[in-house]
Order: structure tokens, then sequence, then C-alpha cells
């Protein structure tokens, strides 16, 4: 006979893991449904969302076998393959084209950011001062670059992607941290949310939208006004840029209103905007639930915070790149790693007090 803790502990977190895994599974396609179902209302184009949408999905997929297999060398290599792409293949662009430059204000910054993520966490798995010394090193290398590359926004994530991650090795319930991650992606968004409608009180709104441009404050404008006229179900994706008089001003327009929320609000309405923040409150949810230590969770879920913060200012969830990689990061955080479930059997199949083992 085998102590009751060993298999009741094992349920347990497969249930956990499970749950997590149905979460996601019904919310990410709830997203691609409703984007078809808007799409055939307004005759719009949905390639865009379903294509992010299969981004998460596979990126969380890989993530999770590689996580597995190889909990430290895997994030490891991704933080030095996001970093690569980022300087030595500046054209990356939205969709499957390769023709427009990535851009510091948003792919830029969310691709730094969660290679920054991605090495902290390998930092945390490892259980050798040397390799966690030299990870952290090269997340600290990561800001270099990004101060180097110009990007601003980039620079500011990765450090406080750092700074999360020192400070998560001393946090010990992850629940409420993660809370706080959470409303401040609510509050970024809520302040994109004044700053469209002209709600911002004094001469913070003028100083806020100077920094912001008049271009993309005429856009968060624009996607407001068709979010309020068509609430329901909006005016379909990838219908935006042909709708909005400030981007058919705009000799080089990509047709986007820069800013994830807006976006949903303006093409989807209501019910996208709720399907995007419940998408980030899933993977929030399985940093939860994930059996991996505390500082790995947070850390992703600082990495991921960031990205999501970006994408309320910027057009950073357009990128494939940026999506596959979110999920990727998510992925390699929630995975059990294969190891840590062989010491598990073998401690089960120990003899416990004066019972027994088979």
């Amino acid at each position: 006979m085998t102590s009751a803790v060993g298999p009741q502990s094992a349920t347990g977190e497969i249930d956990r893991r499970n749950g997590s895994d149905a979460v996601g599974v019904v919310i990410l396609g709830a997203c691609a449904a409703w984007a078809l179902i808007t799409a055939a209302v307004h005759d719009g184009r949905p390639e865009g969302v379903l294509l992010a949408t299969l981004a998460v999905a596979a990126g969380y997929a890989a993530g999770r076998i590689c996580g597995a297999l190889l909990p430290v060398a895997a994030p490891s290599a991704w933080a030095l393959a996001a970093l690569g792409l980022t300087v030595g293949l500046p054209h990356l662009s939205p969709g499957p084209e390769i023709i427009t430059p990535l851009g510091d204000a948003g792919g830029v910054a969310a691709l730094l950011a969660l290679s920054t993520g991605a090495a902290c966490c390998a930092a945390w798995a490892t259980e050798t001062l040397a390799p966690r010394v030299a990870l952290r090193a090269l997340a600290a290398g990561i800001a270099v670059v990004a101060a180097v590359l110009g990007s601003v926004g980039g620079f500011a994530a990765c450090v406080a992607v750092l700074l999360c991650s020192l400070v998560a090795g001393r946090i010990r319930h992850r629940g409420p941290a993660l809370v706080c991650l959470a409303l401040s992606a609510f509050l970024v968004a809520g302040l994109t949310w004044a700053v469209a409608g002209g709600a911002v009180p004094g001469g913070s709104g003028g100083a806020l939208e100077s920094r912001l441009t008049p271009h993309r404050v005429g856009l968060w404008h624009d996607a407001l006004d068709m979010a309020r006229g068509q609430a329901a179900v909006g005016v379909g994706p990838g219908r935006f840029g042909e709708l909005s008089g400030t981007a058919t001003r705009t000799l080089l327009s990509d047709g986007k209103p820069h800013s994830a929320p807006l976006q949903q609000a303006a093409e989807q309405g209501v019910v996208g905007v709720t399907l995007l923040a419940a998408a980030f409150c899933w993977m929030l949810y399985a940093l939860w639930r994930t059996r991996r230590p505390t500082p790995v969770a947070l850390t992703a879920g600082a990495a991921l915070t960031a990205v999501a913060a970006i994408a309320c200012l910027g057009n950073a969830l357009s990128f494939t790149t940026v999506t596959v990689a979110a999920g990727l990061l998510a992925g390699l955080a929630t995975a059990r790693p294969l190891a840590d479930e062989s010491v598990r059997h073998e401690a089960d199949a120990r003899p416990h007090g004066d019972r027994p083992t088979p």
C-alpha cells in the first residue's frame, strides 16, 4: 500500500492543470467564434484575430512541452532567440507578411519585455548560483539593449519586469500579487479609455495627449465613437481603417487605432473587449494554479502585464511574433517539469511510517 497523500496530491494537481487548460480552450475558442460572428454581421476580415488566437494557443502548447522537458534551458534559449529577433531581424511585421518594421512603440517593447521575463524565469528555475547570476545578467543586458535601440517603452518594461522578478522571491502568496498585476493592466486600459473620451481632468489630459501625439489620440477618439455607435457587435474585424477619418487622412496608415482594448471595442463591441480581458485573466489564472515556484509565476505575470500595458498604448498584439511569445512564456511558466514528476513518484513509492509499500 502507498501513502494516500501522494495520490491525492497528484490528483489535485491534475485537476488544477486540467481546469486552467479547459478555461483557456473555452476563452480562445470564444475569441475565434466571436470574430467570425462579427465579421459575418458587417462583412469584416477576421483573419487577423484568428491568426492571433492561433498564435497564442500554439505558443502556449509549445511552452508547456518545452518547459516540461527543459525547464531551465527552454526559457533561456527563448530569451536569447527573442533578443536576436529584435536586434538582428528588425523587419518583423504584423500578420504573415514580412514588410513593415516592427516599431519601437509596440512590438519591440513587448518582445523585449517577454525576453526579459523568460530570462528571469529561467534564473528562478535553476538551483545553481552561477547560472542564476548569468541569467539575471542576461535580463539586465536586454534592458541595456532596449536603451541602445532607443525603445523607451521597452527599456521601462524590461526594468519593471526585472525589478518585479527580484521582489517576487520575497512574496509567499502569489494570489494577491497577481491580482495587483491584473489591476495595473486594467488601470492602464482605463486611462486609455479616459484619454480617448477626453475625460482626463485639468492640464494632465493635454500633457498626455501631447506625449501620445495628436494623431494617436485622434485614432482613439474614432475607435471610441465606433464603439458607442455599434456597442453590441462593433463595426466588424479589420474595418477600423476604412471607417476612421483620422486613419483615412494618413498617407501611411496601418488601419489600426494603436490600442488593443479600443480596437476590440470598435470592431467587436463589448463582447470583444470582454473576451480580450478574459484571455489576459486566464493567463494570470493559469499562473495562480500552476505548481511552479511562486517567483517563476510572478515573473511571467509581470512580463505579461507589461505586454498588456504596452498593447493598451500601441499595436503590439498585431504582431504574430508577440502573440506567439506571450503564449510561449505563459506555457513555460505553467509547465510541470518531468524531473519533478519523477522525484514525486519516487517519494510516493517509499515507505511511509509503518505502512509498507507493495
